[in-house]
């Protein structure tokens, strides 16, 4: 089989047009937030900044999404919260964590009144962000592919998170 011009051509157009759409549909740091309303507690972008470290900055403040199983809390087996990084919310108790195989810390159940979710559409599909209610911060994205009880599967950015183990 033979590779002609034309393919070549077609396919590498193909490439380049797929990749001009995840730069337009992803959104960038100083975007507007896609989560909207009146939260407990609201800062200002340069207060968020000075607070936050980089990588948790840019996904809890904009949306961004950390490299697979580069967080820590990824591999955290022991009994604890799971609370947000940007107001310290207690979001999940390490009871619902499950290895997804995903490469970011996965539950199945976040506490009662902790999370709020809302449409993402920047990939072109829709999917069902999961923010902080307290705060607004992103955390990741729930899906329906997830272990009983519940059959959820919250795919939450370990960055977004920090964890305080259960006194022994």
């Amino acid at each position: 089989m033979t590779i002609s011009r034309r393919s070549l051509l077609l396919g590498g157009t193909a490439i380049a047009a797929l990749g001009a759409a995840s730069l337009y549909f992803r959104q960038m740091p100083g975007d507007a937030r896609a989560v909207e309303g009146t939260f407990e507690i609201t800062k200002t972008d340069e207060e968020w900044k000075a607070q936050l470290d980089d990588a948790s900055y840019r996904v809890l403040r904009h949306e961004d999404t950390e490299y697979p199983f580069t967080s820590p809390l990824n591999d955290e087996k022991r009994a604890g919260i799971f609370s947000c990084k940007g107001c310290d919310l207690p979001l999940f108790d390490a009871a619902t964590k499950y290895d997804s195989g995903t490469g970011w810390p996965s539950f199945y159940q976040p506490l009662e009144n902790a999370v709020a979710q809302s449409t993402d559409t920047k990939l072109g599909y829709q999917r069902d962000e999961v923010h902080c209610r307290r705060c607004g911060g992103h955390l990741g994205h729930v899906f329906n592919d997830g272990p009983p009880p519940t059959g959820l599967r919250y795919c939450i950015n370990g960055v977004s998170l920090t964890f305080a183990p259960t006194a022994a």
